[in-house]
């Protein structure tokens, strides 16, 4: 027989201290469902609110839950050079139709160190007028560094928008070694 509440949803966070600061990830059973830039006090009090109302349950920092583990270890892995892409299960749960279509393509067509264009990315999913619903993709993306929405750069070689701030935008890709190390 099955225990109550068996089934019900399950959301647990932790914060992790990264190279751009730190980074608040969040998993169900199925997967990563978030992760937050600048995840300090009050940014992270705002992200579980949202999470808790989208998710219909309240998020429990649990930072030795088995669903965070392997996420932990790789968002780790990929800040000290030892990991050039993430191999966990993710829950797309917070995002869904255009939006879902371009950012798994993001996730499983645009590889460490290379970039891709909004209108290249459009393309790809078959809206090729679509530059500017992919930039709001991007900035939608409930899963920044993970789903890499920091390799998605203007056509004219500008570096565009990010989620996180454009510094930390250049850091991710200067970590990828897609720009030069920023001087400050």
């Amino acid at each position: 027989m099955d225990s109550p509440g068996q089934y019900e949803q399950q959301v647990v966070w932790t914060v992790v201290g990264t190279d751009i600061g730190p980074l608040l990830l969040a998993a169900t059973r199925e997967g990563l469902v978030n992760v937050v830039f600048h995840a300090t006090d009050a940014t992270r009090d705002r992200a579980l609110e949202r999470l808790a109302a989208r998710l219909g349950t309240k998020p429990v920092e649990a930072p030795g839950s088995p669903l965070l583990a392997e996420a932990i270890r790789q968002v780790e892995a990929y800040f000290t050079g030892r990991r050039r892409d993430f191999d966990v299960p993710l829950d797309w749960s917070l995002v869904s139709g255009f939006n879902r279509q371009v950012l798994r393509e993001l996730a499983s067509g645009v590889p460490f160190g290379q970039v891709v264009g909004y209108g290249d990315l459009a393309r790809r999913v078959g809206q090729p007028g679509a530059a500017q619903a992919v930039g709001m993709a991007m900035g939608a993306n409930p899963l920044p560094v993970v789903v890499p929405c920091h390799r998605v750069v203007e056509s004219d070689g500008g570096i565009g928008g990010f989620g996180g701030g454009v510094g930390t935008k250049r850091q991710l890709l200067a970590l990828e070694g897609v720009l030069p190390e920023p001087l400050f």
